[in-house]
């Protein structure tokens, strides 16, 4: 358990700059500490069907924390949640290796169903601020899901997902679109400065048919005057 936990404290280092020692980390990370009691506490308790108290032991969590994860959720190792504000992760929900999830993320369901109603997240996962993946589907691995977006269909592997509802826009580091010029944008990684917008590039290859349109009109009202 102690390995685990010197294991989380190094993710913080490797992925948040502002990070400066240890002692920092272990006392100002209410993401690391949320993980830490459902891990160690909340998840054990639940695994033996304390249910209540392990409920009660992760609403006092939430409270300090920000953070709610249910005691039911599987969260795998090298889990990262920055600031932590508002992340709410379901009771099946699955979370592979090294995810990260910023502030405001949703891992939630859709209903009343029950048995398996949240999401399986696969490794290597980014999920950016304010996302939302609500159902009973799998996100593969190495995707990389857009601030603010919403994810209600299966996510294949190596893919960039944006948008309200979530579409993918990049599979295996190349961009969806047919042009080139667009492509070209969408090389860079899932920052937050520098996701695709599916919008922008609907707007942009209609622009450019329209201009190419507009040219061949001008050809053939040129050819009817001569």
């Amino acid at each position: 358990m102690f390995e685990q936990m010197k294991e989380d404290v190094q993710v913080v280092f490797e992925r948040d700059p502002a990070a400066k020692t240890k002692i920092e980390v272990m006392l100002n990370y209410p993401g690391l500490h949320a993980i830490w009691i459902q891990r160690g506490i909340t998840h054990k308790l639940y695994q033996k069907k304390h249910f209540a108290l392990a409920r009660f032991i992760s609403q006092i969590a939430r409270f300090f924390t920000q953070v709610e994860i249910h005691p039911g959720a599987k969260l795998g190792r090298r889990l990262f949640i920055d600031h932590g504000a508002g992340v709410v992760i379901g009771e099946t929900a699955i979370i592979g290796d090294n995810v990260t999830l910023y502030q405001g993320v949703t891992l939630g369901g859709t209903g009343k169903e029950n048995g398996k109603r949240h999401p399986t997240i696969g490794n290597d996962v980014v999920v950016g601020a304010g996302a939302k993946v609500l159902g009973s589907f799998t996100v593969g691995n190495n995707v990389k899901i857009g601030a603010g977006s919403v994810v209600l269909k299966p996510v294949p592997d190596n893919c960039t997902v944006v948008g309200i509802p979530g579409k993918v826009v990049a599979k295996d580091g190349e961009s969806m679109q047919h042009d080139a010029e667009l492509k070209a944008k969408h090389q860079a990684d899932l920052d937050h400065d520098k996701l695709p917008d599916p919008v922008e590039d609907t707007l942009e290859c209609m622009r450019e048919r329209i201009m190419t349109l507009e040219e061949k009109m001008k050809h053939l009202e040129d050819a009817k005057h001569e």
